[in-house]
């Protein structure tokens, strides 16, 4: 049997915890105070009345004052009584944008590291942020102010009748109409609206991003009406879907303002005829409380209108918050083992990235030694920094097994694992501190003379030399910037403070010049002695002298061995290493071989 859907109303009350009873007490409290609210269009009614019913004498009205004062101190209670509901549900709206924050980061927290490769931190920080707030309107204004805007009217269906059924009828039928009207516009293609207008300010927003962070190359290569097709095209695309469904809500529309504001068509030839047929003295009163009443009521439906429009965001908050939660975070082993060694092992890895139907390893096996380094070749997306995200667990395999010391990753704590395990990738962030915090992150007890001893075995000690502070240079601040180098210079410094047995390098000289990389080339003997390394490059020089080489094509491993093994096979690496050697002599405007013309 299919499993109900919940509605979003009931997803946010769980979110709301005990506060939730705060929301239900504030909504009944909106309702009792729409009741009130209703009362003092009586006591104009009685007043109107009496003064009819005793003109032109009115000295002898006795009940003026007290239906005033009654009139008084229902509006009076009509405010406090919403003032106390409206504050019940702020705060448990409050808890409901805490509570949805509080999960959606734990559970971030929970999930693979892959995960956020694959998601920009922008777009999690508007999931998790903006749409927890998104809920607060509902749960803090609209739920309350629905309350009250049903409440009205079913109270009200007693007092339209009691007067004067016919005007009463009349002012009813126009609620109808509205509340159709309404329905026409909020059903069919519009039902899922506001999710289609997310999406397109989504879009349009990240193009508005990508075009102002391309102007510089836009300008160098003059192509600014070209580059701007894409964000022209977001904005033609929200434009068109805006003004849909603005066109398609005329005809709706138009019949909702005629029906909420057109009560009085109905009602003054309703009074005349009525006057025209019985006593108008009496007609006149009912007439009074109608005319004022009705614009009440009117008011009530344009709150529904607003609450469905909250309603929607709410829906999409909810929607885009279970986009997180459907994630599944990494599952933690019952019985941590601990690594004998830090033998590395990929026993018959086979991995396809989630929402792919194309494996990115395919049956994948090779052995890692402590003191050994192992280098991972091949063309571009071949597989091998998906290798690598493997052993810390930023994805977990499919088939076979990755150990470290002859225990599955799986069933290693995941705190030991990182532990195990120092990076260098070949995009190397830093944070905006001092170069000493820089590199403490990858050991915060770490002593001022450990950081310095680091810096010095990872070749930086001309960094700092240079720089105003030393060590206490803030990075990004006052001009004071590095080159890809020097940042993957840090980047060593870091993971030689770290000692861990397990050394993985992504690309580690991908952006150095050539004596920064003979700096890092320095630093890597610091770095790797004695450690288990397995190393990616594109770059064939740096990994000549590595224990064993793998070369991975669509994720498959196609050649294994040293380099003297593996270029006497004059098979794929040995066309590699032919294309590198002609692209490390290749000049500009020439070739290395031929003469000037």
């Amino acid at each position: 049997m299919k499993a109900k859907k919940r509605g979003s109303i009931s997803i946010l009350l769980e979110y709301a915890g005990n506060y939730r009873y705060l929301t239900i007490f504030g909504c009944t409290l909106s309702g009792i105070a729409a009741v009130l609210g209703i009362m003092p269009y009586i006591c104009v009614w009685l007043v109107a009345r009496d003064i009819l019913a005793v003109y032109p004498a009115l000295a002898d009205v006795q009940e003026l004052t007290k239906w005033g004062w009654y009139a008084v101190w229902f509006s009076v209670a009509n405010l406090a009584v919403y003032f106390i509901a409206l504050m019940m549900t702020h705060i448990s709206a409050f808890r409901v944008a805490k509570n949805m924050r509080q999960k959606g980061m734990e559970h971030i927290i929970s999930l693979p590291l892959g995960f956020f490769t694959a998601n920009q931190s922008g777009r999690l920080r508007k999931l998790v942020d903006d749409n927890a707030t998104l809920t607060e309107d509902l749960m803090a204004h609209k739920m309350a102010d629905t309350v009250g805007a049903v409440v009205t009217p079913l109270a009200a269906v007693v007092f339209l009748f009691v007067f004067d059924w016919r005007m009463g009828l009349l002012t009813l039928l126009t609620m109808i109409l509205a509340l159709a009207s309404m329905g026409m516009m909020m059903s069919g293609k519009n039902a899922n609206f506001f999710h289609r207008y997310q999406q397109e300010i989504e879009k349009m927003s990240g193009e508005a991003v990508e075009y102002v962070r391309g102007i510089p190359v836009v300008k160098v290569f003059q192509q600014t009406v070209y580059s701007f097709k894409a964000f022209y095209a977001a904005i033609l695309s929200y434009s068109d879907l805006a003004s849909k469904y603005a066109m398609s809500c005329r005809t709706g529309n138009t019949f909702f303002l005629s029906a909420v504001n057109g009560a009085f068509v109905l009602l003054i030839p309703a009074a005349l005829y009525l006057a025209s047929i019985s006593d108008g003295w009496s007609v006149i009163p009912n007439f009074i409380f109608y005319a004022l009443f009705a614009p009440a009521c009117g008011n009530m439906i344009n709150r529904i209108m607003y609450a469905s429009q909250s309603l929607m965001e709410a829906n999409e908050a909810v929607y885009k918050m279970d986009e997180i939660l459907k994630n599944q975070p990494l599952v933690k082993a019952k019985n941590q083992k601990q690594p004998g060694d830090a033998t590395l092992v990929f026993d018959h890895i086979s991995f396809t990235y989630p929402g792919s139907t194309r494996a990115a390893l395919d049956d994948v096996s090779f052995q890692v030694k402590p003191g050994q380094t192992v280098a991972l070749v091949g063309p571009s997306g071949g597989g091998k920094t998906t290798a690598a995200s493997l052993i810390p667990r930023f994805w977990d395999v499919q088939d076979g097994a990755v150990t470290i010391g002859g225990v599955n990753v799986k069933e290693i704590d995941s705190a030991l694992l990182m532990d195990k395990i120092a990076f260098v990738f070949q995009d190397t962030r830093l944070f905006k501190q001092s170069l000493f915090e820089n590199i403490r992150a990858a050991k915060p007890s770490a002593s001022r003379e450990e950081v310095r001893h680091a810096a010095h075995a990872a070749q930086c000690d001309d960094i700092l030399q240079k720089l105003p502070d030393g060590l206490d240079t803030v990075v990004g601040a006052k001009g004071v910037y590095l080159s890809g180098g020097e940042v993957q210079r840090i980047a060593l410094a870091r993971a030689i403070l770290k000692d861990a047995p397990i050394i993985v390098l992504d690309e580690a000289t991908a952006f150095a010049d050539p004596e920064n990389e003979a700096q890092i080339q320095k630093a890597f003997e610091s770095l790797v002695r004695g450690k288990t390394v397995l190393m990616i490059a594109h770059r064939l020089s740096t990994i000549q002298n590595a224990d064993n080489i793998i070369v991975l094509d669509d994720g498959k491993i196609k050649e294994k061995g040293t380099h003297e093994t593996l270029l006497a096979k004059k098979g794929l690496y040995h066309k590699m290493w032919q294309d590198y050697q002609k692209s490390a002599v290749w000049k500009v405007g020439k070739e290395a071989g031929t003469n000037d013309i």
